[in-house]
């Protein structure tokens, strides 16, 4: 895939429900033929920008779409609580650790579930765990 996905892979852009990226108009949202979900991105394209990072040799941001992948399944509502508990001072570290379980058990987001305990390790060496 050649990057940006948006000008060079139009046609292969698909959302969270499958609509193809051409399909998204402003008429189609006019006439109400466009739910919030069609306008989600998919799990195939965070990986595909995944894969042009990896190949650009960015790493970290390709872990970073890894992770975005993972949370396209989870409601808002969980990611909304996640980023509460995350800040510093907000959550104890049994808190985390259960938030951390609940992503990968419910949800199989292991990336970031991953991510979550090394925060709950990093904050209580660093004293700001509630």
């Amino acid at each position: 895939m050649q990057y940006p996905l948006g000008e060079h892979e139009k046609e292969r852009i698909t959302s969270k429900t499958g609509m193809k990226l051409t399909d998204i108009t402003l008429d189609e949202v006019m006439k109400n033929h466009i739910s919030a979900d069609d306008i989600k991105i998919s799990r195939e394209m965070l990986k595909a920008q995944g894969q042009v990072a990896k190949e650009a040799g960015n790493d970290p941001m390709e872990k970073n779409f890894e992770r975005a992948a993972e949370l396209v399944d989870v409601p808002d509502e969980v990611i909304l609580k996640m980023y509460d508990k995350l800040r510093p001072n907000r959550s104890t570290k049994l808190e985390l650790v259960m938030m951390a379980q609940e992503l990968l058990e419910k949800y199989n987001a292991k990336n970031c579930a991953k991510l979550v305990m090394e925060a709950a390790e990093v904050y209580e060496k660093r004293g700001i765990l509630r």
